[in-house]
């Protein structure tokens, strides 16, 4: 039996299975038909089931990509309609869309926006209502994208709202602007339609009129939820801030209520909107939000979508090709195959035939039932206008009887009037009177008559238009039967002649495979003839061979022998190497073991080490913070005796206070080393300590000293040296301040500065003690170039000058203590500038290294008083003032 023990790969690649292309042209298909049909020129609405085929297709592919990539082919910017329905549908998918839909439509931001500037400039009514439906639009997904918590339909729950809002009043007042704003650009859509609207007919009725009013469900349902939000949310708004504060909020509130109010009352009242959504009534006044009990009276506004009528839908893909079995090859191509590799094991017939055999006759049977349906279809619409037709005919009628009625109405009031008129004038006639009374009650009889005639024409007018309505209803959804009929008959005969071409395709493909095998064949026969021919050559040269296989034999035995035993002596040679090996391996790991036991050992004696370093340097610092508090109270207190009352009656002279703020000069240097070698290393911190305590020591002892020497000075230099006194102090506090921290431990600065120190005012900024000094000498006599004036020397804080007289001696210690002795003061304490002055905030900015050095140049000159033999008079000069004052006293 013939068989063969594979089947090629281009065979099996020819068989079809489940195809995804297939599916996905098919779906790019259906989304094709259903956008063109729900996006076109006709001015009449979106109807639902295109739209919900949409919205059914965003989520198969889980975004709006195919809805995109239509979308942006249509030609929206020639038509106002076109774009109008364009927005609606994509409302709705926005709405009832997968969540994906929003990022793909952001994508698309720019061309909404287009749109709505294109028809915004254009002077056309569906324009207009473009331009505010894509600003509403852009103002949905922008809202949407920044509060992913709230879905597209905005249906949440009061929790997610809570959530979302948060505990931040910012947060809250910020959502609840976005709300608010959100709620402005729905609002404006729904003015809008109803400005465009003719209120005079009924114009719910007409397409045109719908074609407006249909996407205001949206609308209705947006503004539904919008309204419970910010009511919850300016709740929330005024149990956290006071009423005044949201004055405008409430405003915005009142405005948009009364606005949402009228949009929903006017809405049901149309006829159009009643057999689509039953839209909730808001109460007759806004809630009380400053009465926080208000918030249990609010009561949710609910919007209902009564269940639809179901619609005819276009029917799916009758013939399933791609889901059924793999269908084999065609009988022919079966034939051929069998001849020549012989019949297969499995049946004689193949499936794939039989399944076309089966979708032939269901397919002849779908035609019957078709042709059955368009029948049925065509009967039932020939009724359906006969019906219209008659109730057209007694609508006629009834209205001609309605006007007929108005005519006799109005006359019988004329008549009535003109009776009036004559029983007025009565009085010419009792018997005229009486007559005229009778014909009134009769016409007035009649007149009620007629009113009850017309009222139950009006009924009868009423019913017949709804009958009429949903005539026309039924009329439409015979229509769609028909077209989604033929529309079905249409494909079945495409997919007819698809299969049938496929079929002539994979025919012609196995006969091209079948001529390809043959020619196969008859080269393999050329190559079996070739291989017998080498195969008698091969016997010939096997004798040939047997002979020197013997003698190889023997030779193959004694090197066997050989290899035997080599093979002993290596694995004698192999035992002795794993024995090395494995002695050499257990050596290495306890070489490992014991390296990683000292690594441990090494690295923790490291983190001891590092923890006593550690601890090491917060024991120094805090020393260090220790002393530099105990010297910052020191500073203080010798601070505070300045302006202490009990210190005025404590003196000093200014060589002991020169020494002492030479001492401390001294010690500011020490303490510059210290910090210096503390900075550097900061595990010793017993240098820096020693100087700071002796510096706190010094400078407090030439402050208190410095205060006790101002108190035998005159008025202006003793207040220049208390205030420098007070700006050493407070530079010294800065300074013991910034030692107490670790963060501005490195910007401490005990160091002299290298730039000259702050004078007083009007004076020389080198000190005095610098300069060289002209002896005492007669006027007119001094040394070349001198002033014929006499010398002015400054006394130790530079506001004091002598009078030299020729020949007079300098003045003895004892006298210049005597000049020095204490003064009268006007007031306990010496008027001049009190800490808080203006001039203590002036001298508060130096530092203590740019005070000790003026004091050292102010107290080291000498206070020299000349007691003139005959005046003893003193020679005043106050460099600060820039003049100078002579006066007389006794010593």
């Amino acid at each position: 039996m013939n068989s063969i023990k594979s089947v090629p790969a281009r065979v099996l690649s020819r068989r079809p299975g489940h195809s995804l292309e297939a599916e996905r042209e098919q779906f790019d298909k259906t989304q094709a038909i259903s956008i063109s049909k729900a996006i076109n020129t006709q001015e009449a609405p979106v109807k639902e089931k295109h739209a919900r085929r949409i919205i059914l297709g965003t989520h198969h592919e889980k975004g709006a990509f195919t809805f995109w990539s239509y979308a942006i082919g249509l030609p929206l910017p020639s038509s106002s309609i076109l774009s109008w329905k364009f927005c609606h549908v994509l409302h709705k998918v926005l709405r009832d869309g997968h969540p994906n839909v929003l990022h793909d439509c952001q994508r698309h931001r720019s061309n909404i926006r287009e749109i709505g500037d294109l028809w915004g400039h254009l002077h056309d009514r569906y324009g207009q209502l473009v331009n505010v439906y894509t600003k509403l639009l852009l103002t949905k997904i922008s809202f949407h994208l920044k509060h992913p918590q709230f879905p597209a339909g905005l249906e949440v729950t009061d929790e997610v709202l809570e959530k979302t809002a948060g505990t931040d009043v910012n947060n809250i007042f910020q959502l609840t602007v976005e709300m608010f704003d959100y709620m402005d650009c729905e609002l404006r859509l729904s003015e809008s339609v109803f400005r465009q609207l003719n209120t005079a007919i009924a114009v719910s009725q007409m397409s045109s009129g719908q074609c407006r009013l249909a996407p205001l469900i949206q609308v209705i349902q947006d503004c539904s939820h919008l309204y419970h939000y910010t009511v919850k949310l300016m709740f929330k708004l005024h149990a956290c801030l006071p009423a005044d504060t949201l004055q405008g909020h409430r405003d915005r509130f009142h405005e948009q209520f009364h606005s949402l109010r009228n949009f929903f009352r006017r809405a049901s009242d149309m006829l159009y909107f009643k057999r689509l959504i039953q839209i909730p009534r808001l109460p007759e006044g806004p809630p009380n939000f400053l009465r926080a009990s208000a918030l249990a009276e609010h009561i949710k506004p609910v919007v209902v979508i009564p269940e639809e009528a179901p619609e005819d839908e276009e029917p799916e893909n009758l013939i399933e090709i791609s889901t059924g079995p793999p269908a084999e090859e065609p009988a022919v191509v079966a034939d051929l195959f069998e001849q020549t590799f012989g019949p297969p094991n499995g049946s004689l017939k193949d499936d794939r035939d039989v399944q076309i055999e089966t979708l032939k006759r269901e397919v002849e049977t779908l035609r019957a039932e078709l042709e059955k349906i368009r029948l049925e279809a065509q009967r039932y619409v020939s009724q359906l206008k006969g019906q219209v037709n008659a109730l057209e005919a007694e609508l006629e009628e009834q209205r001609k009887q309605k006007q007929k009625a108005l005519v006799d109405n109005e006359q019988l009031r004329h008549e009535l009037a003109q009776l009036q008129a004559a029983q007025r004038e009565g009085e010419r006639s009792q018997g005229l009177r009486e007559e005229a009374e009778k014909k009134a009650s009769a016409i007035e009889a009649r007149y009620h008559k007629l009113k009850e005639k017309h009222s139950e024409l009006i009924g009868t007018h009423a019913e017949l238009l709804r009958k009429n309505a949903d005539t026309a209803k039924q009329l439409t959804v015979t229509q769609q039967s028909q077209e989604e009929v033929a529309r079905v008959k249409e494909q079945l005969v495409f997919q007819m002649e698809q299969v049938k071409r496929e079929s002539e395709v994979k025919l012609e493909e196995q006969s091209d495979l079948l001529e390809k095998l043959k020619k196969e064949l008859e080269a393999k026969a050329g190559e079996l003839a070739r291989a017998q021919e080498a195969l008698t050559r091969t016997e010939q040269s096997g004798s040939e061979l047997s002979s020197r296989l013997d003698t190889l034999s023997a030779e193959k035995a004694a090197l066997s022998s050989e290899v035997q035993r080599r093979e002993a002596e290596l694995l004698a040679a192999q035992g002795l190497v794993r024995e090395k090996e494995a002695a050499l391996s257990s050596e290495r790991q306890r070489s490992s073991q014991e390296s990683a036991e000292l690594r441990g050992q090494l690295a923790g004696k490291e983190s001891q080490e590092q923890e006593l370093r550690r601890r090491l340097l917060d024991q120094q610092f805090e020393v260090l913070r220790s002393t530099a508090a105990e010297a910052e109270r020191i500073l203080q207190d010798a601070v505070a005796k300045l302006d202490d009352p009990l210190h005025l009656r404590c003196t000093s002279s200014p060589d002991y206070l020169v020494s002492r703020a030479q001492a401390a000069l001294d010690a500011m240097s020490a303490l510059e080393k210290g910090h210096a070698q503390y900075l550097v290393s900061r595990s010793d911190a017993s240098a820096l300590v020693a100087a700071l305590t002796q510096f706190s020591y010094l400078a407090a002892d030439t402050i208190v000293n410095g205060g006790a020497t101002s108190h035998l000075a005159p008025t202006d230099p003793a207040d220049r040296l208390v205030d420098t006194c007070r700006e050493c102090g407070a530079r010294a506090l800065e300074l013991m301040g910034q030692l107490q921290e670790q963060q501005t431990l490195h910007q401490a600065r005990p160091s002299l500065p290298s730039h000259s120190h702050r004078r007083p005012r009007n004076q020389d900024a080198h000190p005095l003690s610098a300069r060289p000094r002209a002896p005492c000498a007669p006027p007119g006599r001094g040394p070349p170039g001198s002033p014929t004036a006499p010398l002015a020397c400054l006394a130790p804080w530079g506001g004091v000058a002598r009078t030299c007289v020729p020949g007079a001696p300098s003045p003895a210690p004892e006298e210049r203590a005597s000049s020095w002795g204490p003064r009268k003061l006007p007031h306990p304490r010496r008027s001049g500038p009190s800490p808080g002055s203006e001039r203590s905030k002036r001298t508060s900015s130096s530092a203590l290294p740019l005070a000790l050095p003026c004091w050292k140049s102010q107290v080291s000159n000498k206070v020299h008083l000349d007691c003139c033999q005959r005046g003893r008079a003193w020679a005043v000069h106050f460099s600060g003032a820039g003049t100078r004052d002579t006066g007389s006293g006794t010593a």
